[in-house]
């Protein structure tokens, strides 16, 4: 059965050589850049943006408490844990989003690899391809 199933879809044109093919008419899957989506769900450009710059402010705000401040205690701690949160939470959040073709994947690497020791890097990239999409 194996063997004359194989042959008349393969005489059907659905099988050549156990690999199937598109349907006639369908554009090659390398054929141009997709476009960006808006967003999908809950994850939008514009949220993720927003989040970036409330992430750039609690990590300026980790900065002054922690070098011009003097480490006050808890805040610094509060401060730090929240950078670190919201860093994991926006490298996932990022990369999903560039799997989803919302954001690029310039702007995912920028907030995954180095939004951990500075996130204005993110929220310097979030500006610079808010500039680049149409309108």
């Amino acid at each position: 059965m194996a063997a004359g199933g194989g042959r008349r879809a393969a005489e059907h044109g659905s099988l050549a050589n156990g690999v199937s093919t598109p349907p006639p008419g369908t554009p090659p899957t390398g054929a141009g850049p997709r476009p960006m989506r808006a967003g999908v769900g809950p994850l939008t450009f514009v949220r993720l943006e927003r989040t970036s710059f409330m992430h750039s402010c609690i990590y300026l705000a980790l900065l002054i408490s922690a070098f011009v401040a003097g480490k006050p205690e808890p805040l610094t701690f509060v401060l730090g844990l929240t950078h670190g949160l919201l860093w994991i939470g926006m490298s996932l959040a990022c990369i999903t989003a560039a799997r989803l073709r919302i954001v690029s994947l310039r702007l995912a690497v920028a907030v995954a690899v180095l939004g951990g020791i500075g996130p204005f890097f993110g929220s310097y990239e979030f500006i610079r391809e808010q500039r680049l999409r149409p309108r």
